[in-house]
């Protein structure tokens, strides 16, 4: 069961396209995935239901497995709280089990923890639009363009966007 739970890997969904001609399901996938704005991430679980959800709205967003290097440089750039408050590790340390944004990150990319167990914590982020740009958002990303599923390089583009 350990090997499972190794596989378990948390999924970084962004989107990348905006609201005009969507059709009405995939728009209500895309606020069942809690991106409702352009440049929004949110995270997720890698099951099959989320799978299935990704694949609908695949022409709007783009996902990818995050690392935890990553996931905490997010949460602690873009990382908010209730009324547009940062989170800071004071407040990490009052409120969870975990003493710094560190291990709360590798928490929460084990799966021992969601973003919704956080008392206060906004279940998305607000990332800028990428520095350099995109290469295409019509496009998937096998060719050639940036929308569908990227696998680890992910993480770059998140980085460009924090």
């Amino acid at each position: 069961m350990s090997q499972e739970q190794e596989k378990t890997t948390l999924l970084a969904v962004i989107r990348l396209r905006g609201t005009v001609n969507v059709h009405f399901k995939v728009q209500e996938t895309l606020d069942l995935l809690n991106v409702r704005r352009t440049n929004y991430m949110t995270l997720m679980s890698n099951t099959p239901s989320n799978l299935g959800m990704l694949n609908k709205a695949r022409n709007f967003i783009t996902w990818g497995e995050i690392n935890p290097k990553v996931l905490e440089h997010v949460l602690r750039k873009r990382g908010e709280l209730r009324g547009r408050i940062s989170i800071t590790d004071k407040y990490v340390k009052e409120n969870t089990d975990y003493p710094t944004i560190t291990s709360l990150a590798k928490a929460l990319h084990k799966g021992e923890l969601s973003l919704k167990e956080i008392p206060n914590m906004k279940k998305f982020f607000r990332l800028h639009p990428a520095r350099k740009g995109f290469r295409a958002i019509k496009k998937g990303f096998a060719e050639g363009g940036d929308v569908g599923y990227r696998g680890e390089a992910i993480n770059e583009l998140i980085v460009r966007m924090a």
